[in-house]
């Protein structure tokens, strides 16, 4: 790629985008499309919308926060339709702060860095186009020029809404500049940029003794009032403050129940009425989307103070709790690392996926549901069939514990735990067991979790490698059948034919001899001890896959080894169980013979080629199986 011209194009794309005319034209340009007009808050909402919303089992999913957020369909849906898009429609939601809720790396802070960068991308599309006075320090609606009595008729001809006033520089400018002619008053095309301070402030608090409330609201400039003679002049201020700098966009307040309470008297008018007091001007008009962070105990304390009861009722609080999907938080591990240096380092499979196991764990409540425990649980949660339990299951669990997923181990430990191991032994390939085992180093430094915490961490720790340990013998089982897939298919509808001639009293003809024989009971026990179906539970089990495979056949689709998850496990526990002493005798013989040899190099080159392992990890692989099988 040529940087240069690549540079070159986009600031060409720039000078293409820029417009610049009269208030006379502008308004001319709102005649053919009224969207420059939207408020700050349907710009967001139409800013996440454009990138497409998806919609299944009544649930919407918005791809806007796909690349970044994992886990949370269920608090960003109900974040964008109960407050962006509510708020939108001009409903009272918009005069709320926006409060993001929840615990530390829960994705608060990427939320709103994602809707600043949104806005940007999006302020320099037609539709959200954004144009402003220009020379205004606040980058202000041109429609504020339009005196409020003609206001009523010029929305009905324009198709629009006008609210707020002109601020007191181009209050000013109008008469100075323009003689109060406001058709000439120039208008021009502004994007939102955080960087250059167009319609994105931030504010963060800090020690509330040498913090100015001018940082919000501007402030004198002593360097003009002896020029102008008076505080009142607006050309002796400056109207550089973040709420000044927000307007038209996005106001961010980081950790905002930890700023001093003047800080946020400024926000009790501008949340209701749309506007805030600064200098010794009138109230000046502001349109801005506030949107806030903090934590779970800093929330609590601040709503357990009386004081506090007139900001408490301007905001509308939505929890953003962890992730609580194994496959999705897997995602936010793999997205860390690719953003270090550490992208070089093979990471085995398995390995996010076993710290995954370990933080979801820590953060999912007890269910009082009869016969589901919180490995079950984990699984349904994470989309997986759990026998004996439904959708209507998991929706009730979901709905069991408001403040489920609230607490328990957060994204940052696991991965500072696995850069530590990472960098300690200077390592080119690391696996599930080398992240098991630096999260439980870790456990001892961490200075928040109590000794009984510790215990039960400890505890999901040793589950967690249980549930690699099944994972690893199904890899090698995966890898030494060969043609796996086609020999477990086989065993399937062997065990199907013989199933269903079972329960209808019927024969089975041998396919060599043309032979009538009894079903086979042995190979049918065979398959099901392996997943636990008792004797007195075979028939019951059997009419039930019987039962399943009519049900897909009424609805067109074919009944196949992936349809009944306990029945695909059984089938190749099976097919391990009678290859399981050449595997034994395979992975953990210190001197192979060239037939042994021969076939953990194909082993070895199946996993790598069909698996995602190194060489390091594939033998590393081969060699726990083997111990896992002599104990």
């Amino acid at each position: 790629m040529d940087i240069f011209k690549r540079i070159s194009e986009y600031q060409a794309e720039s000078e293409r985008l820029a417009w610049t005319g009269s208030f006379k034209e502008y308004v001319e340009l709102l005649r053919q499309d009224p969207s420059p007009a939207m408020t700050a808050h349907s710009r967001v909402y139409e800013m996440i919308e454009s990138y497409g919303v998806e919609e299944a089992g009544g649930r919407k999913t918005y791809k806007f926060f796909e690349q970044e957020i994992f886990g949370l369909d269920r608090a960003v849906e109900k974040l964008v339709e109960e407050y962006f898009h509510s708020a939108a429609r001009r409903l009272d939601v918009r005069k709320r702060i926006l409060l993001l809720m929840g615990p530390v790396s829960g994705g608060k802070s990427t939320i709103v860095t994602m809707l600043k960068k949104g806005l940007e991308r999006y302020s320099r599309t037609q539709r959200g186009a954004v144009y402003a006075i220009k020379g205004c320090p606040m980058h202000e609606d041109p429609l504020h020029l339009i005196p409020h009595e003609l206001r009523q008729e010029i929305e009905k001809e324009l198709g629009v809404r006008i609210e707020g006033n002109l601020c007191p520089s181009c209050q000013m400018r109008l008469q100075t500049e323009y003689s109060g002619h406001i058709e000439t008053v120039m208008v021009e095309r502004v994007f939102i940029s955080e960087d250059n301070r167009v319609g994105i402030g931030t504010f963060s608090p800090s020690d509330p003794k040498s913090q100015d409330i001018a940082d919000l609201t501007g402030s004198i400039d002593f360097s003009t009032i002896t020029e102008y003679g008076s505080e009142s002049d607006p050309r002796a201020y400056r109207f550089d403050g973040e709420l000044n700098k927000a307007n038209r966009g996005l106001m961010e307040f980081q950790e905002m129940l930890k700023c001093d309470e003047k800080f946020l008297w400024n926000l009790l008018s501008l949340t209701q009425e749309g506007n805030f007091k600064a200098g010794r001007f009138a109230l000046i008009s502001a349109d801005e989307l506030i949107i806030a962070h903090t934590n779970e105990s800093e929330y609590k304390a601040f709503i357990s103070n009386k004081k506090n009861e007139a900001l408490q009722s301007r905001m509308i609080v939505m929890p953003i709790p962890y992730n609580l999907k194994v496959s999705e938080e897997e995602k936010i591990y793999d997205k860390l690392i690719s953003q270090s240096d550490m992208r070089h380092i093979h990471i085995a499979p398995h390995a996010l996926k076993s710290a995954a196991i370990f933080s979801i764990m820590t953060r999912l409540k007890e269910t009082k549901k009869q016969g589901m425990d919180i490995v079950k649980k984990m699984r349904m949660y994470d989309g997986q069939e759990v026998e004996g339990f439904k959708e209507a299951d998991l929706k009730e669990m979901q709905n069991e514990y408001a403040e489920e997923g609230m607490s328990g181990i957060d994204p940052r430990y696991v991965i500072n735990r696995i850069s530590s191991a990472l960098i300690k032994q200077d390592m080119q390939c690391i696996n599930a067991l080398d992240v098991l085992r630096a999260l439980k180093e870790g456990l001892d430094q961490h200075p928040s979790i109590t000794k009984e915490e510790r215990e039960r961490y400890l505890n999901f720790i040793s589950i967690a490698r249980k549930e690699y340990d099944g994972l690893a013998k199904k890899e090698i089982q995966k890898a030494f059948v060969y043609s796996f897939e086609e020999s477990a298919r086989t065993l399937f509808e062997n065990y199907l034919d013989n199933i269903e001639a079972y329960c209808n009293w019927a024969k089975i003809k041998d396919p060599l001899t043309g032979e009538e024989l009894d079903p086979d009971e042995r190979l049918m026990r065979s398959i099901e001890e392996q997943i636990g179906v008792s004797e007195n539970a075979k028939k019951a089990f059997r009419e039930e896959i019987l039962i399943r495979i009519s049900s897909y056949s009424r609805k067109g689709r074919k009944f196949d080894f992936t349809s009944h998850e306990r029945l695909r496990e059984a089938v190749e526990k099976k097919l391990f169980t009678d290859l399981k002493d050449i595997v034994k005798i395979t992975t953990s013989t210190k001197t192979p013979d060239e037939s042994q040899l021969k076939r953990i190099n194909e082993v070895s080159k199946r996993l790598i080629d069909e698996h995602s392992y190194c060489p390091v990890c594939a033998n590393e692989l081969l060699r726990y199986v083997g111990s896992l099988l002599n104990r």
